[in-house]
């Protein structure tokens, strides 16, 4: 998992909370998605495709949180 340590951390925010979350109106596409999805509505391919590009950076984020923590927990420090 050494190529999440060397994405800044700063990079990923921005990612999630840009490209994540566009369009931001009506509502975030990211959000549209996740509901389809837990009506089961989400059928077609396009739209999986979006749910997984607009969701990528909020995963990302939350490997690289989850990394960060686990780390500083066993008292070892990410590779610069």
């Amino acid at each position: 998992m050494k190529w999440i340590d060397e994405i800044p951390l700063g990079f990923l925010v921005l990612a999630a909370a840009f490209f994540g979350l566009m369009p931001f109106t009506p509502e975030p596409h990211v959000w549209e998605k996740l509901k389809m999805l837990a009506a089961g509505n989400l059928v077609r391919p396009l739209d999986i495709f979006d749910l997984v590009l607009h969701g990528t950076p909020w995963v990302l984020l939350g490997v690289k949180l989850w990394r960060e923590a686990q780390l500083r927990r066993d008292n070892k420090t990410p590779p610069v």
